[in-house]
């Protein structure tokens, strides 16, 4: 057994419209229940030796304890709710929690054609079609346990199979919390697998790309604004933020709006943000002994991107309209490794490769080309909200022919690319819950629009326009 697998509270249909009134109180308490399951993770980790002599004890210590404590957080947020409005049913069936092995089919592929075959899509699907399938790949490195080569770690590659030991001179800082062997592979056994969609002739095909650079004064946090406003580490692992320089959890849209921006132009005091890349090559950083660090197994030098891409761009079938000042938008999920990648959005490659994608695996780069993550947010706007409860629902992704469905409107799409150079070969992960396992199919981007209404202006007369601006 590898990781604790508990319901994804926030994501369930009883939490699809919470009330403004009742909305503070209910993230205060999704937060919470994010840390009682770091803690749990803790415990487990710290006792896996006494877990496996005894699975019992893994009920009696850790289990039934966090069972009972998400019973009384859920309690709570039903209470909140039912002040004013209807009381929500059936949240009390969210508190247990089980024990999963780390090459559950809901990883995703294993082994080398699982990871082939479970990256197809066009990145506006990622994870949702042959994704799902991508368990049944059967290659040179499927099947393998996730304790099989624990201990034997060479010293970069330690600590990544999922062993008791994790091996290695380097690699003891993420033994036991992933990535392992078999979350890798070579970027060049996998076969092209994009596909552009086809603009129509009432479509647009411009783009605006704005330069908020890289990162390079290190803004770090564990904080999530969008998810967990006015709590401290409600991420549990670090971002990388660019663009506006006001974001932790305690931003508001006015301070957003007054704040410092990264960006060359200075009209978009936007925020973008993504969880970090490390090396795990047994180098401390400054976090190693904080929240959202290595507090949470989140360990190893942090990457500074060799470049990062911004890029706003049109619809395939119809013009673009102006999105609203500071809509939010998550993409991916942070937690899909234990919820399923219905709302999966990771896309991995290489420089030189990017016609091949990766959803549920990290790229063996060849010597030369450096590690790609991208994105595709949600270009489908409900007309309406900036926000909604489960931070999903006022958005969407056109459906298969480019299309935006439900009286949705198209808006320009944020297309995010980060590179990374790195040394080629499994050494890497991005920073995750700790129950994620540092697996990539939880990789996710978060954006906060604050651009002024003159520059909104011009990104939506350059798009629908066919221009490329800048």
């Amino acid at each position: 057994m590898s990781t604790i697998d508990c319901p994804d509270v926030a994501t369930q249909d009883q939490l699809a419209n919470v009330p403004d009134a009742a909305r503070p109180e209910v993230d205060r308490n999704l937060a919470l229940i994010d840390s009682q399951i770091t803690e749990a993770y803790k415990r487990f980790a710290d006792e896996k030796a006494q877990i496996e002599r005894d699975p019992q004890f893994a009920d009696n210590a850790i289990l039934n304890p966090l069972k009972d404590k998400r019973a009384a957080t859920l309690e709570r947020i039903a209470l909140s709710i039912g002040r004013v409005a209807e009381r929500p049913q059936g949240l009390e069936g969210l508190a247990p929690c089980t024990l999963r092995a780390g090459n559950s089919p809901a990883e995703g592929g294993q082994g080398q054609n699982g990871g082939q075959n479970g990256g197809q899509g066009d990145g506006q699907n990622g994870g949702q079609d042959p994704g799902q399938n991508g368990g049944q790949g059967d290659g040179q490195n499927g099947g393998q346990d996730p304790g099989q080569d624990g201990g034997q770690g060479d010293g970069q590659n330690g600590g990544q199979d999922g062993g008791q030991d994790g091996g290695g001179q380097n690699g003891g800082g993420q033994a036991g919390n992933g990535p392992e062997a078999s979350d890798f592979v070579d970027i060049t056994t996998v076969q092209p697998n994009v596909k552009k969609a086809r603009t129509a002739r009432g479509g647009s095909k411009g783009t605006f790309t704005t330069d908020c650079g890289v990162n390079e004064a290190g803004k770090f946090n564990s904080d999530n604004v969008i998810v967990a406003p006015g709590v401290s580490n409600g991420a549990h692992h670090m971002h990388d933020y660019v663009g506006n320089q006001a974001n932790d959890a305690f931003a508001t849209d006015d301070s957003l709006a007054a704040a410092q921006t990264s960006c060359r132009n200075q009209g978009d005091k936007s925020t973008y943000y993504w969880p970090v890349l490390r090396l795990q090559n047994g180098q401390d950083e400054a976090d190693a002994n904080v929240d959202g660090g290595g507090k949470e197994g989140n360990v190893g030098e942090i990457q500074t991107p060799s470049q990062v891409t911004l890029t706003f761009a049109g619809s395939a079938k119809s013009k673009v309209t102006a999105m609203p000042r500071f809509l939010r938008i998550i993409t991916g999920d942070a937690k899909a490794f234990t919820n399923g990648d219905a709302n999966a959005n990771a896309s991995w490659s290489c420089t030189g490769f990017e016609d091949r994608q990766l959803k549920d695996k990290y790229p063996i780069c060849p010597e030369g080309s450096q590690v790609v993550r991208s994105f595709k947010f949600q270009s489908c706007w409900d007309g309406q909200n900036a926000d909604s409860a489960n931070h999903r629902t006022h958005v969407a992704f056109a459906d298969q022919n480019g299309r935006c469905q439900n009286g949705f409107k198209a808006i320009p799409q944020l297309q995010q690319r980060v590179v990374y150079d790195v040394p080629p070969g499994p050494g890497f992960a991005l920073d995750s819950f700790p129950e994620q396992l540092h697996k990539p199919i939880t990789d996710h981007g978060d954006f906060i629009n604050v651009f002024d209404d003159n520059l909104m202006k011009k990104v939506v007369n350059c798009i629908n326009g066919g221009r490329k601006c800048t």
